[in-house]
């Protein structure tokens, strides 16, 4: 058993040592799996999509990253929203994925539309396309620390024009007095998540210059400088499946014919599974022309589906 110098119990004992050095070997050499969609996170932990396109509540983004993917993961979702008033429509179309639960990319399409005549032929289209990274902390798993999730994000919003009001001469944001139309929005997020109280909080400080969200071009004869926005929501988790809350947008003034106001909604969100969410909210945008003094009030429906 000894013929070669070595018993075969030291043998043994060997190759016991070297197989975790060879397994780790192997894997470190090993090519690395694509990420895959595990969907791991806990239900409504990834939020709705907001106008906007971001994950979030309906008006204001938060920190969460959007989907259910963990952080060797990834989630996606495509959404459709409208928003109804009185007088006006913005139908909101996009997919956004968040990925390895630190980075979210979105791409939406918003187009705004007047009901009533003389506005009746309008339409208004925009493009966005958003970047969200997490900075720091964990909405969910920090439940010990008073620390929030915190998150910077970025909004690139291109003004496709004005249709519909030719006959008046108006076919350009420009021409209502915007210095722009194009714009990008800078925003920082905190978002804390308590589990024993079923509470989610959400605090988003907003550089714009951004009329109506975009929709009425970026700048004006009232001010072209970034200002920083307040934006506020909480949600209070009823059932397993169903959030209810409100949030708070302040909004900047820089066009003299817009007399632009807060947004401001309370919302219900219901979660019957992972890949589907529906939100109902009652929203107010305020006043959105001095044309049509009204302020505008209304519903807000929204069906996203993911994975």
């Amino acid at each position: 058993m000894a013929r070669h110098g070595v018993s075969t119990e030291t043998s043994n004992r060997l190759i016991a040592r070297l197989a975790p050095m060879h397994r780790d070997i192997v894997t470190a050499h090993a090519p690395l799996a694509p990420l895959q969609p595990d969907m791991g996170r806990f239900l409504a932990t990834g939020g709705v999509s907001m106008v906007e396109g971001a994950g979030g509540g309906g008006i204001s983004p938060w920190a969460l990253i959007t989907g259910y993917g963990t952080r060797d993961s990834w989630g996606g979702n495509a959404h459709f929203t409208r928003v109804q008033t009185q007088d006006y429509s913005l139908d909101t179309r996009g997919v956004a994925v968040g990925i390895a639960d630190r980075v979210e990319l979105s791409v939406a399409r918003q187009d705004f539309k007047g009901d009533l005549a003389p506005l009746n032929l309008l339409r208004i289209q925009q493009d966005i396309l958003g970047l969200k990274v997490r900075l720091a902390g964990n909405a969910v798993y920090d439940q010990d620390r008073a620390m929030p999730q915190v998150s910077m994000g970025a909004m690139y919003k291109k003004n496709k024009g004005i249709n519909g009001l030719r006959a008046l001469g108006v076919t350009s944001v420009r021409q209502l007095g915007a210095k722009d139309d194009r714009g990008v929005d800078y925003y920082v997020s905190a978002t804390k998540i308590c589990l024993e109280h079923s509470l989610l909080v959400n605090g988003t400080l907003r550089a714009t210059k951004a009329n109506q969200m975009g929709i009425l071009g970026f700048g004006g004869d009232q001010g072209d400088t970034v200002k920083l926005q307040p934006e506020v929501s909480a949600a209070w988790l009823a059932h397993r499946t169903l959030a209810i809350g409100a949030e708070y947008r302040r909004k900047p003034h820089n066009l003299g014919v817009d007399p632009e106001k807060s947004y401001y909604d309370v919302f219900a969100a219901w979660f019957p599974a992972k890949q589907v969410s529906l939100t109902v909210a009652y929203a107010n945008l305020g006043t959105i022309t001095v044309f049509n003094p009204k302020t505008q009030k209304g519903w807000y429906l929204s069906l996203q589906a993911g994975l």
